[in-house]
């Protein structure tokens, strides 16, 4: 905890007194333009990653980027509330959904449901993506792990933009062209994010 301490009185005495007026503004506000969508793990950092300030990212965050599909439910659903004040109420322009290189969690999609029994509610929470091995195991070629890696992240991220699809006001706001829907691949070793391209059906390297 000491670590942390001294983080927030560094933060204090540098980063705040260098963005005062930020933060005197976004004291009773908040109009971020983007709802960013990204996986828990502790290497990606979205507003580090994207240079953006506060104010600017409605940050999501979950085990593998996951997006359920729509549905009404009594249940208490954080990913799902959270979407739907970011678009509904804060009226974001742009979705993003990053996945990352190295992912754990995408990882688990390809192994066996005895191999996750320790670990049972994030079993569950993977089911959401559960036709992610079958597309994978479809597309390989040479069956390498690097292959495997890659194109279970990448086709996870295609499973949550469709996901999203599945939300009425987002599929009414993006077929009006009010609203735009990226998808992302995060490198995390090179810095590197591939944006997915619609028209090429490819991910292709942001430069």
């Amino acid at each position: 905890m000491d670590r942390l301490f001294k983080g927030h009185m560094k933060f204090r005495e540098e980063d705040f007194e260098s963005h005062r007026e930020l933060f005197k503004e976004l004291g009773r506000t908040q109009k971020p333009h983007t709802l960013f969508i990204g996986c828990s793990d502790s290497r990606v950092v979205p507003n580090l990653i994207t240079q953006t300030h506060p104010g600017e990212l409605f940050i999501v965050r979950n085990v593998a980027n996951i997006v359920p599909p729509y549905r009404q439910t009594e249940e208490y659903v954080a990913t799902t509330s959270a979407i739907e004040y970011a678009v509904q109420a804060l009226e974001v322009d742009t979705i993003v959904i990053c996945g990352h290189s190295n992912c754990g969690g995408c990882a688990a999609l390809n192994l066996p449901p005895e191999k996750l029994d320790h670990l049972p509610h994030v079993r569950k929470w993977l089911e959401v993506s559960k036709e992610v091995k079958g597309r994978v195991d479809r597309l390989m070629t040479d069956d390498s792990p690097e292959e495997r890696e890659w194109l279970t992240e990448q086709i996870n991220i295609l499973v949550q933009m469709r996901n999203l699809l599945t939300y009425p006001y987002i599929e009414e706001k993006y077929r009006k062209g009010a609203l735009n829907i990226y998808g992302w691949h995060y490198i995390i070793e090179t810095g590197e994010i591939y944006n997915f391209n619609d028209a090429k059906e490819v991910f292709e390297l942001v430069s």
